[in-house]
């Protein structure tokens, strides 16, 4: 990928007193990190304290990034499409230790008949391939899908092993909440309605047709030149993994086929595992509601202590099958581990997302942080970009 000059007066936004390196490391992506386009918020205590913009959300025609931009994050969807589970449970649509069969009785079938929901959501239940082939009419038909993913048998015995559910797990979880809320609504209607609204936030799960071309950031993506000689070293496996269709992840990430991020089509159908798209700000916004006790949106305190508790690992160990590496799972989210270091604690919770894009809450420092760019990285974990502001944002804080 052939790195564009960034001018100077295209990074934009603002930035609260005590927060201004948030700001110098961000115009450093531009200057020494390749950066091409990209959006950083951050909230501390219901405050917005970082809001920066910047770069081309379109490089080849050098259209600048705008306040309104918004691009694709990948599977950093999956902690926007959580917050919607986390709002069911604590209404008391379903309990995170009940097996899956029991809202939808369907899913019994071919070994799934005790897996539980927290298994479902910890990317322990091995359904993190979907064997039946997907086209975009099937994805646009809930229950198509569903009877498609309910047959679906499990990779491993439930229960006792992680590997990360990179697509399938938002299927899993939109049928769930749709046999659960008492309108039926798909989760991208339910986000929409129960968090998106209310929180007056811009991100949707399945784009709609009429957000118009000129807001939209297409995904920059590596030459194939880049992908062989410049990924990670912690990361080749899984990318390695990924181009083999005899592997996990290969079987995973080829279903569905023929499809690219950057078809208005595609991001039209809700996927909430991964095609997700909005602005940087909604999602930091977002978090910075949970990471404040998710009192405005009726987060109850018993889901609170569910999401911040520990990670409880399968007998077979954190390993995950699917990324090569150790990473730790909790309801829908990432938490901190060696191999992802985020937040100030282990209560911490959030999803990083293919290329670099991360959210998180962080509920003892009450943080909400987003970060979305448009220029594909290689790295599973440990993005310099990402750091560089994670980092610096955290020793302004602390100095604060």
């Amino acid at each position: 990928m052939k790195m564009a000059r960034i001018p100077a007066d295209l990074i934009q936004g603002t930035v609260e007193p005590g927060f201004e390196a948030v700001r110098d490391e961000f115009k450093k992506n531009f200057s020494k990190r390749g950066e091409i386009g990209a959006a950083c918020a951050i909230y501390q205590r219901g405050k917005k304290v970082v809001d920066l913009w910047g770069g081309y959300r379109d490089p080849k025609l050098r259209l600048p990034w705008q306040e309104n931009t918004m691009t694709i994050v990948f599977s950093s969807t999956k902690g926007l499409a959580s917050m919607a589970v986390a709002v069911a449970h604590s209404r008391g649509l379903f309990d995170y230790d009940e097996r899956v069969a029991v809202y939808w009785p369907e899913f019994a079938q071919n070994g799934k008949e005790q897996v539980t929901v927290r298994q479902l959501l910890s990317h322990q239940a091995g359904i993190c391939v979907i064997d039946e082939p997907l086209t975009a009419e099937i994805l646009s038909d809930f229950d198509a899908l569903a009877a498609i993913i309910a047959r679906q048998k499990p990779v491993w015995e439930p229960g006792t092993k992680q590997g990360y559910h990179a697509l399938s797990l938002g299927w899993y979880e939109g049928e769930l909440i749709r046999r659960v809320d008492p309108g039926h609504r798909s989760l991208g209607q339910f986000f929409r309605e129960e968090i998106a609204g209310p929180l007056g936030i811009e991100f949707y799960i399945g784009l709609p047709r009429s957000i118009p071309e000129c807001r939209f950031a297409p995904m920059q993506f590596p030459s194939p030149w880049e992908m062989i000689f410049r990924v990670d070293k912690k990361s080749k496996p899984f990318f390695k993994a990924m181009m083999d269709r005899k592997t996990l992840a290969g079987r995973a990430f080829s279903n569905p086929a023929g499809f690219s991020p950057n078809d208005r089509s595609f991001l039209t159908l809700e996927n909430p595992a991964y095609t997700g798209v909005g602005e940087a700000r909604g999602i930091a916004r977002a978090y910075s509601a949970f990471a404040c006790g998710g009192g405005e949106l009726g987060i109850t305190p018993k889901t609170m202590r569910a999401l911040t508790e520990p990670v409880v690992p399968p007998p077979g160990g954190l390993f995950d099958q699917m990324l090569r590496v150790e990473v730790s799972f909790s309801l829908g989210y990432m938490k901190p581990s060696p191999e992802m270091v985020f937040g100030s604690s282990d209560k911490a919770f959030g999803t990083p997302g293919a290329g670099g894009s991360f959210g998180f809450a962080d509920p003892d420092t009450q943080v909400g942080f987003a970060y979305t760019p448009n220029k594909m990285g290689l790295y599973l974990a440990g993005d310099p970009r990402l750091i560089a502001l994670h980092d610096t944002f955290y020793k302004c804080l602390n100095g604060n």
